[in-house]
């Protein structure tokens, strides 16, 4: 397994002898040389800015210093290659509009900008000095030792060199010791710049990009709101269906209707009379069935009263007796109202059907941010989440607004059905 950075790379054991060590210079040192050239841009644009702030042309220029650091910190997290292979993604997020207006105002007023500016500023002041620290003891001091016998035969003429202007070696012996010296010295000088370029490189990676995984994060979180979007289109949808249905074919159905009872009235005793009432009672039904469809997609009580007044309802036409108590002091989101209502409807169908229960209770309120909800009743038990009792769906629906679902139903009873979907009120009532 290849390493993905300079960490993995020092705990194999090949670490002297492949690239790594290089890499890790190669980082220190255009680290030195990509902050001196910060410095001397900051501290240019700043004076420039400054000097020709009073005829106003310098202030554009001192706006355009303020975003120096996005360049920086591109340059830094382009340079991690060197030294984590892992990619390193910016926090700026995508302007709302194009142009460079909508690109200057984003930038602006993003964290990340003021984020990158400080770091530029610390790279400028600071940070490019330690890297040039960490370079000349572990790489250039090392490698001077070790020239030591060249620089005895070249510079010294063969009867002395200065080891780095401190001592003097006189002896070709002496000489070549400190040339292996100076071979250990750069094998622990090796340690030494991974160590420096690993912890300089996670530095800049915490302060100037996206979290590891983050693009995992961000898949989450646009898929998240894809569900979001997905649900807020089912429920306008299914109010167009509800509003055509209701405006449409029900008034076609009643205009039927007493068209069919007009005409039974006017017609004489006989086949014709008979047929005319039959229609007139199968049009009736079919308008029953068509408003109770109505009602079973989108109740107007659920719509206009909310949803304590849409469970009141539910609990009215049950056939099992049902009590209600629940505290809600006002309008919850949509979604979470049409979902907690045919959760509740749901449940007590099945009561109705299933549980042979002689009573059930629905409680519940908004509490920390929750709104949550109970439906219990006192039957046989043994109910099943995927036993043909539609309750699945309904988990994955409130799944969808980050809900819960769960089900206790011991044989013998009582069943317990609990919801909570956080949510917070779109309108409190006095």
């Amino acid at each position: 397994m290849h390493p993905r950075n300079v960490w993995q790379a020092m705990a194999g054991p090949g670490f002297l002898l492949s690239a790594w060590p290089w890499r890790a210079a190669a980082y220190l040192v255009t680290g030195v040389v990509a902050g001196a050239v910060t410095l001397v841009g900051v501290v240019a644009a700043v004076a420039a800015g400054g000097v020709l702030a009073v005829v106003v042309v310098g202030l554009p220029l001192l706006v355009l210093t303020a975003l120096a650091g996005i360049p920086v910190a591109q340059l830094e997290r382009h340079r991690l290659r060197l030294v984590d292979r892992d990619p390193a993604p910016g926090r700026h997020r995508r302007p709302d509009a194009a142009g460079l207006w909508a690109w200057l105002t984003t930038r602006l007023r993003e964290r990340s900008t003021w984020q990158e500016l400080g770091y530029a500023l610390l790279f400028a002041f600071l940070l490019w000095p330690l890297d040039a620290l960490v370079v000349l003891a572990a790489l250039a001091l090392p490698l001077a030792t070790v020239a030591t016998p060249l620089l005895m035969a070249t510079v010294g003429g063969g009867e002395e060199a200065k080891v780095l202007k401190q001592w003097t070696v006189t002896t070709w012996p002496t000489a070549f010791g400190m040339a292996v010296l100076g071979l250990l010295l750069l094998a622990l000088g090796s340690y030494a710049l991974g160590l420096a370029a690993g912890a300089r490189a996670e530095f800049t990676r915490v302060l100037l990009a996206a979290p590891r995984g983050g693009d995992l994060g961000d898949r989450v979180v646009e898929l998240t709101r894809s569900r979001v979007r997905l649900v807020d289109a089912f429920e306008a949808e299914r109010r167009r269906i509800e509003r055509d249905l209701h405006d449409g074919a029900q008034q076609r159905l009643v205009a039927l209707t007493m068209a069919l009872g007009l005409a039974r009235l006017d017609a004489p005793p006989g086949p014709l009379a008979d047929q005319l009432a039959k229609a007139h009672g199968e049009a009736g039904k079919a308008l029953e069935e068509l408003r109770e469809l109505i009602h079973g997609i989108h109740p107007k009580v659920l719509a206009d009263y909310g949803l304590q007044a849409a469970v009141d309802d539910a609990a009215d036409r049950s056939a099992v007796p049902v009590d209600v108590r629940l505290e809600l002091r006002g309008r919850l989101p949509q979604a979470v109202e049409a979902a907690a209502y045919f959760v509740v409807c749901e449940a007590l169908a099945n009561v109705a059907r299933h549980s042979g229960a002689d009573r059930a209770e629905v409680t519940g309120g908004h509490r920390d941010g929750r709104l949550h909800l109970e439906v219990r009743d006192d039957g046989r038990g043994g109910a099943e989440a995927g036993a043909g009792s539609g309750l699945t769906g309904l988990a994955d629906r409130v799944s969808v607004l980050d809900g819960r679902l769960s089900l206790s139903s011991p044989p013998g009873g009582p069943t317990l059905l609990r919801v909570e979907i956080p949510c917070e009120w779109t309108e409190r009532f006095a």
